[in-house]
């Protein structure tokens, strides 16, 4: 129970946070602002935190150890960004855009499960990796941990003493406020249930291996409710039924991001709250190529559209 509940806040998070990669790239080209990646970047950073301290309170449990440094990790980091662009929004994306009523990106996770089916079964996700605690991790000075606590109150401050002072609508989180209450609920569900990323579910279900799942199976509904309950609560849920273009767009994306996640391996939701958090060479490399693609493709269709 306590694991379904994390993972509806988690999706409530996503949607009144908007979270999205191609979001903050596209805030990025278009008003040169990084507040978004910036929070999205700050998620990584408070995972690895809470690695601190739950290794600083012997709660952690073991970790999948991740790949070996390979140019698959390069090349489907580039397929993840061309199917982000054209779907039109990453794996965070498409929770947040369903938890507003717009059902074309319903199509998207079909289009996920289709690529990783055609990836075929022998490339596993994290789930699928050998486990163990990293030796760095292991090193890591116990002496930290009251630092990293003192960082993350004075952090939680700072943005509430912002939210009190500011104008902006209740019913739309600042993006920093949605990571880290994406963090902190990705962090509980670690502990709970493992390593545990919505597209690495949709892998185990597309490569048969579903009776893995466990309890884990029903976090991602729970996840989707979150976010629907989000856009309810916010008051901007809506019928949008979605044209033949749009299904298309979202089917197609999400099959190149389900070929690519099953390369790197990980979607870059894994990405931001698993590898890149556990210094994984692959997960940095994989999310700079996605990062790269989708900066190059915004620019090239900011260049078509002023022509």
């Amino acid at each position: 129970m306590a694991s379904v509940l994390l993972a509806l806040l988690m999706g409530f998070a996503v949607q009144r946070g908007g979270t999205c990669l191609v979001a903050a790239l596209e805030e990025v080209v278009q008003k040169h602002r990084w507040t978004r990646l910036r929070a999205l970047l700050e998620t990584s950073l408070w995972v690895l935190g809470g690695f601190v301290l739950l290794r600083a309170f012997d709660r952690l449990p073991q970790v999948p150890m991740g790949f070996p440094l390979h140019w698959h990790a390069a090349l489907g980091g580039a397929l993840l960004g061309v199917g982000a662009f054209i779907n039109g929004g990453c794996a965070f994306g498409v929770v947040a855009r369903i938890g507003s009523g717009q059902w074309a990106w319903l199509a998207t996770p079909f289009g996920f499960l289709t690529g990783f089916a055609l990836a075929g079964s022998n490339l596993g996700m994290t789930s699928a990796m050998p486990v163990a605690i990293p030796d760095w991790l292991q090193q890591v000075p116990i002496g930290l941990a009251p630092m990293i606590i003192a960082a993350l109150v004075a952090r939680l401050g700072w943005l509430a003493w912002n939210r009190y002072n500011g104008t902006s609508d209740a019913s739309i989180w600042s993006p920093h406020h949605a990571t880290i209450v994406l963090g902190v609920t990705f962090l509980l569900l670690f502990v709970c249930v493992g390593a545990w990323a919505y597209t690495d579910v949709l892998a185990e279900l597309a490569t048969g291996r579903f009776m893995e799942l466990g309890v884990r199976g029903l976090l991602l509904p729970a996840l989707f409710a979150g976010a629907l309950l989000g856009g309810w609560t916010a008051g901007i849920w809506q019928l949008r039924w979605p044209s033949p273009r749009a299904l298309v767009d979202c089917f197609c994306g999400g099959v190149l991001m389900g070929l690519g996640s099953s390369l790197v391996p990980g979607g870059n939701d894994s990405l931001i709250l698993f590898g890149m958090p556990l210094l994984w060479p692959n997960a940095w490399l994989a999310f700079g190529c996605m990062c790269l693609v989708v900066l190059v493709s915004l620019w090239l269709a900011g260049l078509l559209k002023r022509a």
